[in-house]
């Protein structure tokens, strides 16, 4: 994977050397003073001969491209004359992706920041649906309509009332109502997790004017209403600092311990839980971390994951919840 963009300049003028037809079939010579030249720098050579490795070789990258070196005439050139790295597969999740960040930036048109970009930003979108049509056509790729991000055609007027500090009216079904509820929300903040986008702000008719989550893909119906409200202070970063996921319980963080075996232990070292983690003992007994969050239903859907390969040491009230979802599992196979 490439360390910064220069690293990604690099494999687009070597492909673009590559595939010039009109000049002779380049040297590694000629690699390193035409790159050099594009970059207005002095490249080494030892960083190109890199970068074509990782050009035919990383799977982060995902180019494979078809470098063949001819040892007679000592020349570089692709193997399959049609071949660009432009052209390389995009999956579902990384047109997806890319739909809904096009999507998002869209809404800022008006901003200087996003003007200055904005034929960048139309050609990306541009591409990305020509991707999608010709992998479609082709048969190479069955896009799936269920993997979409359900809700996501809310984005667009979510952020508008975001920015335009406009409450928006939404009919809410939870899962554990026949019918939706509605609410009257001030928007803050739109976030993504586990494939879902929620909307944080505070519903109006709620008591105090607590700040709520709504997941996107289960407001049934929406309404802009022309209502507008004050400015609010709201931090999302803070907001969510003590929580893992997308609920942030009432309360204050507390000190969870989790002794996980020595293998679970090397998954949770390289993938930490949370920015709080630390590892408190790792022998082979036990890895043993420390977090300092709320207690939610991410947390316990986490920690029951990992099944019999981890335990609670604390607090004893979340060892217990865990102990009941156990005792919960096993009955249901009696």
């Amino acid at each position: 994977m490439p360390k910064n963009k220069d690293a990604l300049s690099r494999y687009r003028w070597l492909d673009e050397r590559l595939r010039n037809k009109r000049l002779p079939k380049p040297s590694l010579d000629d690699l390193v003073e035409f790159v050099s030249e594009k970059m207005d720098k002095t490249i080494a050579v030892r960083t190109i001969q890199k970068d074509i490795e990782d050009m035919r070789n990383d799977p982060d990258l995902n180019y494979f491209a078809p470098i063949v070196y001819n040892r007679s005439t000592r020349v570089y050139q692709y193997e399959d004359e049609n071949f660009s790295i432009g052209n390389a597969p995009i999956d579902e999740a990384d047109l997806q992706g890319l739909e809904v960040a096009i999507g998002i930036l869209e809404q800022f048109r008006s901003l200087p920041v996003i003007q200055r970009f904005e034929d960048a930003i139309l050609k990306i979108a541009a591409s990305v649906k020509m991707n999608r049509q010709d992998l479609e056509n082709r048969g190479l790729i069955k896009f799936s309509r269920g993997t979409h991000y359900k809700g996501a055609e809310l984005i667009p007027d979510i952020v508008d009332a975001i920015k335009n500090l406009e409450v928006i009216r939404i009919a809410y079904q939870t899962f554990d109502r026949t019918a939706p509820k509605e609410h009257w929300v001030e928007p803050y903040h739109l976030r993504e997790y586990n494939h879902r986008f929620y909307l944080i702000g505070k519903s109006q008719k709620s008591r105090g004017g607590t700040v709520l989550t709504f997941a996107l893909d289960r407001i049934v119906n929406h309404w802009l209403t022309n209502d507008k409200f004050d400015a609010k202070n709201f931090d999302d970063a803070d907001y969510f600092k003590n929580a893992i996921g997308i609920t942030v319980a009432e309360g204050d963080p507390e000190e969870i311990i989790l002794s996980y075996t020595p293998l679970q232990g090397k998954y949770v070292k390289t993938q930490p839980l949370h920015p709080s983690q630390e590892i408190i003992t790792d022998n082979e007994e036990e890895c043993r971390v420390r977090l300092r969050i709320v207690v939610n239903h991410e947390l316990v859907m986490l920690i029951l994951s990992s099944g019999g390969r981890v335990k609670v040491v604390q607090p004893q009230h979340l060892a217990d919840r865990i102990r009941q979802e156990a005792t919960d599992i096993l009955n249901r196979y009696q």
